[in-house]
């Protein structure tokens, strides 16, 4: 099912705020690592917000994703103090670990290491 034009307003505001609100409450850096905002996706009755958040070089991602879930109520109050006048009702927040930039890191030690086997394979055949 396809994203409507609302949801995706919703989501880019809220995104944008939500940047504004981890940098704020000292959420960006947490165990010598990264923390950014990939996504937001809204569910159609925009009452949901699904919050995919990426880890950059933290140390335990699991203890990370529960400290946000913790203060979920205060960036939910945070958020809500920025969206109140263009939502009648504000979302939950629900976060979930946004894995795609470790997929492709792997992904590319894949390739490295298959180019490092097949050494022959790589150079450009001549016609």
């Amino acid at each position: 099912m396809q994203e409507s034009k609302r949801q995706k307003q919703v989501a880019g505001e809220v995104q944008e705020v939500l940047n504004t609100v981890f940098q704020h409450l000292g959420l960006t850096m947490m165990d010598g690592g990264m923390v950014s905002i990939s996504s937001v996706k809204m569910t159609p009755d925009l009452l949901e917000a699904r919050i995919y958040v990426s880890l950059f070089q933290v140390k335990d991602r699991a203890a990370a994703m529960k400290k946000l879930a913790d203060r979920a109520w205060e960036i939910k109050r945070e958020l809500a103090a920025s969206i109140k006048h263009q939502v009648r009702r504000i979302p939950e927040l629900q976060f979930y670990l946004d894995d795609t930039l470790d997929q492709v890191y792997k992904m590319e030690e894949l390739f490295k290491q298959i180019n490092k086997d097949n050494p022959d394979q790589n150079k450009p055949t001549e016609e």
